[in-house]
Order: structure tokens, then sequence, then C-alpha cells
């Protein structure tokens, strides 16, 4: 057993499976009728403990997000990379209250005079604009939006 790196669950301990499996679902997900079922047979697991174990994971933040990483352009939809100037005594109130769109994802706190940066993603591009003026309606300040110029490729993977 060892511990998760910085970023994971505090004092978090994990087993050898705990490993293999995180391991195990960093790319080349099967893409079958029954995926954690495939994945289950190469560690030597039956499906319900891979999907307890997964859910396990999850639930104590050893993993924040497990699912796939679409390019949304490609079905039509839009994201951009946004930033806010939120005052200290506000942060967690304006936490609260961008997260609170389902539209926001991966929100981190940068030390930057622009300390709030989140990934906003919707089904149309018209959806940006919308969900950048309604963020600033309910915060009362103001959202900077940085759209992509050009997309890079990064595979990462880091073993457990």
């Amino acid at each position: 057993m060892r511990e998760v790196a910085p970023g994971g669950a505090a004092n978090e301990v994990l087993d050898e499976i705990d490993r293999q499996l995180i391991n195990a679902l960093q790319g080349d997900f099967p893409l079958v009728a029954e995926p954690y079922r495939q994945v289950a047979e190469s560690l030597g697991l039956g499906e319900a403990e891979v999907l307890r174990r997964l859910d396990s994971l999850l639930e104590r933040r050893v993993l924040t997000r497990f699912g796939p990483m679409f390019q949304i352009e490609r079905a039509g939809g839009a994201f951009v990379l946004a930033a806010m100037r939120v005052p200290e005594a506000e942060f967690e109130r304006v936490t609260a209250q961008v997260n609170a769109f389902p539209e926001v994802a991966h929100n981190y706190r940068r030390e930057h005079e622009l300390n709030m940066w989140f990934v906003l993603a919707t089904a149309a591009p018209q959806g940006i604009a919308q969900t950048i003026a309604a963020i600033e309606a309910t915060t009362g300040m103001p959202v900077f939006a940085f759209p992509k110029e050009r997309e890079y490729f990064v595979e990462m993977k880091l073993r457990a």
C-alpha cells in the first residue's frame, strides 16, 4: 500500500488493486458493450468489484472525475477558458456560485490578479456568451474569456 501523491485525497492509502485499476482506466478504455467487464477480466476481478472500487475512489476524491474527454466543437458545441478577479473575502461565495453552473468545469484558484480560472463548455457556441452573462449577473463580477487559438493534444497518464 502507498499514499496518494499530492492533489489526491489527504492521507488516502491505495491498495495494489486500486493502483492497478487507476492505471488500467487511463487511456484505451474499451469501446465495447460491457467495458467494465472487460477491464475487470484484464485485472482478474469481477465487474461488480471494479464498479465498487471506482465508486469508492470517486467518493473518497482519490479520483475527482472519471469520464471521456470530448472535442465539443466537433459536436457543434463550444468551450472557452475563463477567468475572474475575485476578492479574497468573496472567493468562497463566488466559487459556489460559479460552480453551480453545469457549463463550468475545472475551476481552479491561481496566484494571479485573475485568481479564478475555469472552463466553460456549452452545447452551442452562443451558449458561451449566455453563460458568461449569467455568471456575471449572479456574481456581480466580470468574466474574462480566453478562446482557444490553437489546439494541442497532451496525453497525460499518471501512475498510481
